[in-house]
């Protein structure tokens, strides 16, 4: 993966040009989820694909499934923008509604009964107070995913507080140093609750009215999946996850909890998408038609210097932002196209999903920005932020992290699937390609793994601590060699990062990021601004491998 900048590390293996649609009927494969003593594989197997020989009639390893009980309290609503200046407080409550899947009427989890939760945007430096109320039906918390706030607001449970009980509250204090794309999500049974609706966006806005090009319009669109039998939704393991050899890839992508995406714009709009990626597992490779993409910035800056890309790749909890110009009347397909993989038959074919559609009408945008589009330009301010780090950018690497798992317990068929010598890991998976195997294990079978080289350590096991001030480079190395290698998208809590290498070859275009996609067999290199005092988790963001054990801590201990 030698991208010239990180969002198009991966684009190249995901680049399809046509596909048939997508079939997810069950038509073969009847029945409920979870249900006790069920003789047909529940879940939907993509077309062409069957259950291997010997794991029919199996269901995962969990004493009882779970889906939402209680009477919802509202239906589910499309977000509202809510605006907040220094010194507000935000009233958050995370709710039982009913929301409509197909034509069935759902219970799931919303913040202030909005899927997805309500946008908050907020003015650079501004400190806002959040009181938070849990009345779902599971304890949880609420992250601030990208934020570089304090500590004890982080909402890590475990770490940084206890799960807010259901009845209970919470008060977060979050202060906002940088201008950008964040979200917000639970931090509790992650693999439950942020496919059922708890998370929402956060625009920080800079004082600076030139800290983007100018656009025509703006759009914020969170991008994630949920896995369905027809319209039912397949229920989650109680006790502790299914689906952790891949994570839980739904069958049903959405955007902003709908099915379908519509925009209407004038011929020559130049249109800012902020996109966020808040599936528990898809990794996704959007773009639209033929209309140029200009990468602006990622999760906690923009980029050194403006690229033009064809497609933009994000992994579980990245963001990017996206100025596309749309220079022709008529319809522009906004989709996600990848190399989608068949495991039992050794196939790979291309898989283009059709997310939504951008419509340009006749009449011109005005003011028309296409000279200032033409531009690629340098952000000089992230030039020299980013130069007062150079020097540590060749120290060898402070710690050196490896991706890995151990499994016990699995079926005898997946176990012997997966020791074949010619199976072949892709760098990225992009679908589910095995979706019996990975929906029979758990994770009490499996225990995903950050080991630390220098003491063997394991998750939370590893003692790692550096001084407040310090730029510690941590190199992160993808087993490919490990039971089943995928890749792994890294979220480190409360600080901010430079991706300076990817398997030795170094970053030209830098953006500080808080989450980056690790493929399979590759070594990438990071330099961690430790600005931030505190306990703060380092953990894969796919939820059910998050659940399933890999996490550890990095303590930035104050002077």
């Amino acid at each position: 993966m030698r991208g010239l900048v990180a969002v198009m590390l991966i684009a190249s293996t995901a680049a399809a040009q046509t596909a048939p649609s997508r079939d997810t009927s069950m038509a073969n494969m009847p029945g409920m989820a979870g249900m006790p003593g069920m003789a047909m594989m529940p879940i939907p197997m993509p077309p062409g694909m069957v259950v291997m020989p010997g794991l029919v009639g199996l269901s995962p390893a969990v004493a009882k499934t779970f889906l939402p009980s209680g009477s919802p309290e509202a239906s589910a609503t499309p977000r509202t923008v809510v605006r907040l200046k220094d010194g507000d407080t935000l009233d958050l409550a995370a709710i039982l509604v009913s929301e409509t899947i197909g034509a069935r009427a759902t219970t799931a989890y919303a913040y202030n009964a909005q899927i997805a939760g309500p946008l908050i945007r907020v003015p650079q430096n501004a400190t806002v107070m959040v009181r938070f109320t849990n009345k779902i039906d599971l304890p949880t918390a609420v992250h601030w995913h990208g934020v570089r706030l304090e500590n004890a607001s982080d909402g890590a449970p475990g770490l940084t507080q206890e799960p807010v009980a259901t009845g209970k509250g919470y008060l977060y204090r979050l202060h906002f140093p940088d201008a950008g794309i964040y979200w917000y999500h639970s931090h509790v049974r992650e693999d439950i609750q942020q496919p059922l609706g708890l998370y929402g966006n956060i625009i920080v806005d800079s004082p600076d009215p030139h800290y983007y090009e100018p656009a025509n319009h703006e759009e914020v669109l969170m991008l994630g999946d949920i896995l369905v039998n027809h319209d039912t939704l397949i229920p989650f393991g109680a006790e502790q996850p299914d689906f952790t050899l891949m994570g839980r890839v739904g069958n049903m992508i959405r955007v902003n909890a709908e099915p379908t995406y519509a925009l209407d714009v004038p011929q020559g709009a130049v249109v800012r998408f902020y996109l966020t990626n808040v599936a528990s597992s898809r990794t996704f490779n959007v773009s639209f038609g033929d209309a140029p993409i200009k990468v602006v910035a990622s999760d906690e800056s923009r980029f050194e210097h403006e690229e033009l890309v064809p497609s933009v790749v994000l992994g579980p909890a990245e963001r990017y932002v996206v100025d596309v110009r749309f220079p022709h009347p008529g319809r522009y397909a906004f989709v996600n196209a990848v190399q989608a993989i068949n495991h039992f038959q050794g196939e790979f074919m291309p898989e283009v999903d059709t997310l939504g559609v951008v419509t340009v009408g006749a009449t011109p945008a005005k003011p028309d920005y296409a000279a200032r589009f033409a531009v690629l330009h340098t952000n000089d301010s992230v030039v020299r932020d980013i130069a007062r780090y150079r020097s540590a950018f060749t120290h060898p690497p402070d710690h050196t992290l490896h991706l890995t798992l151990k499994t016990s317990g699995l079926p005898l068929a997946t176990v012997q699937f997966m020791s074949i010598d010619t199976a072949y890991f892709a760098p990225v998976e992009w679908v589910d390609g095995m979706p019996d195997m990975n929906w029979l294990s758990t994770a009490a079978q499996v225990r995903w793994i950050i080991r630390d080289e220098a003491s063997g350590k394991d998750n939370m096991d590893i003692d790692w601590h550096a001084p407040v001030g310090s730029t510690p480079v941590v190199r992160i190395i993808n087993d490919d060699r490990s039971f089943h290698p995928m890749q792994h998208p890294i979220h480190l809590h409360g600080q901010r990062m430079l991706v300076i290498a990817r398997d030795g070859v170094p970053t030209k275009n830098l953006v500080w990021k808080d989450t980056v996609i690790i493929p399979v067999g590759s070594a990438v290199d990071l330099l961690v601004d430790a600005s931030n005092p505190g306990a703060w988790m380092l953990h894969c963001h796919i939820s059910e491998h998050l659940e399933s054990g890999m996490m550890t801590v990095m303590h930035v201990d104050p002077k």
